[in-house]
C-alpha cells in the first residue's frame, strides 16, 4: 500500500451472468484526501460502489482497509469495518417519518449493544454531540419531512459520520443542491478531510471537482482508464480518458436547417444556471453532449413538458410553446424517446404493435374503437424501416433483445409525423449495428421536423448530427458544425474549460 493510502482494492471483478461489469479494478484512497471517480453511464461505477458498501460481493480481487482484509457481505458489515456510503438518493440515508435527533442516532438504537427502552433525552443528548462534531446547525426536533433537500443531505452525512468511518463514499451528492447548499457541503467535507477521512467522491460536475479533488480516477467499460493528480489536475485529460481516447469527427454530410421550427430565448433550467438561446431548423439533427448531470435530461424534459424552466420563452412554428403536460406536447407534435426504456418506454406485457401505437390510439380509432389492422400496418412499416429482428408485429416485447426493443421505441415516435423529435440517449444499451440502423433512419426521415438528440458519447454525436452543442452546469457553452470539428476545443468545453460560460462557440 502506498504512503498514506488507507484503502486499497486490486483486481476487483464482477459479472452478472455472462456479462462482465468490472474487469479488474485497482483503486487506492488516501487518508485526508478526496478522490473523484468519473465514469459514463454503464461504466461500472454503481457496481463498484455497491461492492465497497457491502451490497454486492465481488467475484474476484482483493480489498484491504488499513492493511486488514475487507470483504463485507452486507452494508452493516461495511459500516462496522469503517466504510460508509451516502447514496445519490438522499432518502436512502434518512428515515423521513422520524425527527433529526432520532435519525442521527438511529444506527446506535438498532445496533449491537442497543438498550431495551427508548430514552428521548438520551437520544437528544447523543444527537447533539453528533451534530456539534459535524458543525450541523439544524433543529434536532424537526421532522426530516420538513427539511430542505440540502439539510436532509447534511443529516445523512452526519448520520454516516457518527460511525467515525475511515472511508466515506459520496455518490453525486450535489446533483439536487443549489450553489449555496453545495458550498455548505464542501465546507463539511473540508472538516472531514482535516480529520483524516478518506473520501471517494463520485461526480461529473466540474465545479465540484475543481473545488474538492486531490486526484481523479476515470472508469470506462469496467476498467480504470486514467489517474490524475497534482496541483494542476488535467481535467481535459480526465474527460478524454472517461470517454475514450479515440475521439474523432465523423463523416456526416452536414445539412443546414430551413427556418426555425423550434427556438428558445433566455432559457434557465435552474435558479443558479445561466440563460441560453437555441434554434432548431427543419431537417437538421442537433446533438447535445456533455457529462452526466450537466442538465441534458432536464432540458429534454423541459422541451417535452415534463418539467418547467425557471425562466425563458419557447416557440414552436412561430407560436408560443409552453406545454403544461406531456400530453399537450404530444398534441402539438413534440415527441420524446425517453432515456430509460425499461421505466418510461416499453410496456413489457404488450406486444410490438401495441407498444408502437400506444400514444396514438385516438388517431387510430373510430367511434372509440381502435383499428387493430391500422395498428399492425403501422408497426410493420416501422419494423421494416428499422430492421427490427422479430417474427411478426405480434411478438411480445420481452422476447426481443435490448437493441430491438430500442428500435421499437424509436419506431413508436417515428410512426406519426412530428415537428420536434427529442431523443434522450437513444443508443444506450444497444450494439453498433443497432445504433447505425437507428441513426440511418433518423437522418433519412429528418425532413419535415427538427430533431434534437441528447448524448454522452461523442462518437455517437459525430455519427448522427449536423450540429453539436455542449452543455455544462445546466447551460449551453459551445456550438460546433459537424464538419472539421475542433475536437480539442469541444473536449475543453465538456470539461468545463470554456471561456465564456453560456456563450456558444461557433465553428
Amino acid at each position: 500500500m502506498s504512503e498514506q493510502a488507507v484503502f486499497r482494492i486490486e483486481g476487483v471483478r464482477k459479472s452478472f451472468g455472462p456479462i462482465p461489469v468490472l474487469k479488474g479494478v485497482d483503486l487506492e484512497l488516501r487518508k485526508g484526501a478526496v478522490t473523484v471517480l468519473m465514469g459514463a453511464n454503464g461504466a461500472g461505477k454503481s457496481t463498484l460502489v455497491r461492492i465497497l458498501s457491502g451490497v454486492y460481493v465481488s467475484d474476484a480481487g482483493d480489498m484491504r482497509l488499513s492493511d486488514i482484509p475487507f470483504a463485507p457481505a452486507t452494508p452493516a458489515e461495511a459500516i462496522r469495518a469503517g466504510v460508509v456510503t451516502v447514496h445519490q438518493n438522499i432518502n436512502d440515508g434518512v428515515v423521513a417519518d422520524l425527527d433529526v435527533a432520532t435519525n442521527l442516532t438511529l444506527d446506535r438504537l438498532n445496533g449491537r449493544g442497543a438498550r431495551l427502552f427508548f430514552n428521548p433525552r438520551r437520544v437528544r443528548r447523543e444527537a447533539a454531540v453528533v451534530a456539534a462534531r459535524m458543525g450541523l446547525a439544524i433543529d434536532l426536533s424537526a421532522d426530516i419531512n420538513d427539511l430542505t433537500l440540502a439539510d436532509r443531505q447534511m443529516v445523512a452525512i452526519a448520520r454516516a459520520m457518527a460511525h467515525e468511518p475511515q472511508v466515506l463514499i459520496l455518490d453525486e451528492p450535489t446533483s439536487s443542491l443549489s450553489s449555496a447548499e453545495a458550498d455548505r457541503l464542501f465546507d463539511l467535507l473540508d472538516r472531514l478531510k482535516a480529520r483524516g477521512v478518506a473520501i471517494l467522491y463520485i461526480s461529473h460536475r466540474m465545479s465540484d471537482i475543481r473545488r474538492l479533488a486531490d486526484s481523479i480516477v476515470t472508469l470506462r467499460d469496467g476498467r480504470i482508464t486514467g489517474r490524475f493528480e497534482g496541483a494542476d489536475l488535467d481535467y481535459e485529460g480526465a474527460v478524454n480518458a472517461m470517454l475514450g481516447q479515440k475521439v474523432s469527427a465523423g463523416a456526416v454530410t452536414v445539412r443546414e436547417g430551413f427556418g426555425a421550427v423550434f427556438s428558445v430565448k433566455g432559457l434557465r433550467l435552474t435558479e443558479t444556471s445561466r440563460p441560453f438561446d437555441l434554434a432548431l431548423g427543419d431537417g437538421e439533427i442537433v446533438a447535445v453532449t456533455g457529462l452526466v448531470g450537466v442538465g441534458k435530461t432536464a432540458l429534454a424534459e423541459t422541451l417535452f413538458g415534463a418539467r418547467h424552466a425557471v425562466a425563458g420563452q419557447m416557440t414552436l412554428d412561430g407560436k408560443s410553446y409552453h406545454p403544461q403536460s406531456t400530453g399537450q406536447a404530444i398534441a402539438k407534435g413534440v415527441f420524446l424517446v425517453a432515456k430509460d426504456r425499461a421505466d418510461s418506454g416499453i410496456v413489457p406485457d404488450f406486444n410490438i404493435y401495441e407498444n408502437i401505437s400506444l400514444p396514438f390510439l385516438k388517431r387510430l380509432s373510430r367511434f372509440g374503437i381502435s383499428s387493430r389492422s391500422a395498428e399492425r400496418a403501422k408497426s410493420r412499416a416501422q419494423i421494416a424501416a428499422l430492421g427490427v429482428v422479430c417474427r411478426s408485429e405480434r411478438d411480445e416485447m420481452q422476447t426481443l433483445s435490448g437493441g430491438n426493443q430500442q428500435k421499437v421505441m424509436v419506431g413508436r415516435w417515428l410512426s406519426e409525423p412530428s415537428r420536434l423529435l427529442i431523443l434522450d440517449e437513444p443508443f444506450q444499451g444497444v450494439d453498433i449495428a443497432a445504433r447505425r440502423d437507428i441513426g440511418a433512419k433518423l437522418r433519412a426521415s429528418a425532413s419535415g421536423r427538427a430533431t434534437i438528440v441528447f448524448l454522452t458519447e461523442l462518437d455517437e454525436a459525430f455519427e448522427i448530427a449536423d450540429r453539436i452543442l455542449v452543455m455544462s452546469e445546466h447551460t449551453v457553452v459551445g456550438e460546433h458544425r459537424n464538419a472539421s470539428v475542433d475536437v480539442e476545443r469541444l473536449l475543453q468545453e465538456i470539461a468545463g474549460q470554456h471561456h465564456q460560460q453560456g456563450q456558444p462557440h461557433e465553428q
